[in-house]
């Protein structure tokens, strides 16, 4: 427990241990024509951020749906 906010870890890239990839040699037709799973999105957890915080030093204006569009900007 901490005191302030000051004193609180946030963790950064750096404190994420590696990502091990297994791929799966399994063919389901339920979840698309292909037979493919998606797993990307695991490896890439804090793009999202990354890129909502760029929009907003940016443009000064704060983004908290995704996906950003411009009409979100002007609102």
């Amino acid at each position: 427990m901490n005191h302030s906010l000051a004193e609180y870890h946030v963790a950064a890239n750096a404190d994420v241990h590696d990502v091990e990839v297994i791929f799966v040699d399994e063919h389901d037709e339920v979840v698309n024509p292909l037979g493919a799973k998606g797993l990307g999105e695991i490896g890439i957890v804090g793009v999202a951020a990354a890129i909502a915080n760029a929009v907003w030093h940016a443009t000064g204006k704060r983004v908290r749906e995704l996906p950003i569009t411009p009409d979100r900007l002007l609102k």
